[in-house]
């Protein structure tokens, strides 16, 4: 153990250290690929990172400077560690302030992370993925499929809720729409993806009836939901006063 002179000893606080997610009130920080996020992370409790849609495979940060590092699969946890010093029985902790970079590689794009310990709790930081990067995952997920097997995969992703973190999600248009041809039939458009590397969109809409009705699919080929449409799926067909249906339209080309 590290002297300190004839008043006191120091050591770091690592006895006990467990890492963990942190507490779910924790806010969330999302970084982007290759640009320098400037964060404040808690000095005093395990900070969680998390690499979206991947694997976190490294993470590089001074080893000269008082920080513990772990990290498996998605996920890495960061704590900066406690100085205590002992003077004349009287032990005082002493905490992180120095600012300290790491650079997280995380499904294959490096995050550069400016961070300032601060006297705040745990937080989370979401390693969002790049562009490049949901292209890249986008054409191997989709690229070996034919056009029509690619509709039935976003689709059901959507259908069973289980889509994938390279599709993007955007802002769906705001407000209801009725079709002319579907006047007892009210949409609303609930969530819109952009598909990127796959030269594809796709929007769920509900599908409010006010009327008993029966729909056909290809009564939402329609140039208000979009150009290029060329696969619509709806998860019922019969519809009493009242009920409503998911619609799924998948459009080729970038959003609309």
């Amino acid at each position: 153990m590290p002297k300190l002179g004839n008043r006191g000893r120091a050591s770091l606080l690592t006895a006990g250290l467990i890492f963990a997610a942190p507490p779910a009130f924790a806010q969330a920080i999302t970084a982007l690929p290759d640009q320098t996020a400037s964060i404040r992370l808690s000095n005093r409790d395990v900070n969680h990172i998390i690499c979206q849609g991947g694997e976190i495979e490294d993470v590089k940060f001074s080893a000269e400077k008082a920080i513990a590092v772990e990290r498996g699969g998605s996920d890495a946890w960061i704590k900066f560690l406690v100085k205590e010093i002992d003077g004349e029985g009287t032990p005082t902790r002493t905490y992180v302030t120095t600012p300290s970079e790491f650079f997280v590689s995380c499904n294959g794009a490096i995050y550069p992370l400016y961070t300032e310990p601060s006297d705040i709790p745990a937080q989370t930081v979401i390693l969002a993925s790049g562009t490049a990067q949901r292209a890249r995952a986008n054409q191997d997920l989709l690229g070996p499929l034919v056009e029509e097997e690619r509709a039935v995969s976003i689709t059901l992703s959507m259908l069973q809720d289980r889509v994938p973190a390279s599709f993007a999600e955007v802002a769906p248009i705001a407000g209801d729409i009725v079709l002319p041809t579907l006047p007892a039939a009210r949409l609303h458009e609930r969530r819109r993806f952009a598909i990127e590397g796959a030269g594809l969109s796709a929007s769920e809409y509900l599908v409010q009836a006010s009327a008993d009705l029966v729909l056909a699919e290809p009564e939402f080929l329609v140039s208000l939901l979009g150009s290029n449409i060329f696969a619509v799926t709806l998860d019922r067909i019969a519809l009493k006063a009242g009920d409503s249906a998911r619609l799924i339209i998948i459009r080729r080309g970038a959003v609309q």
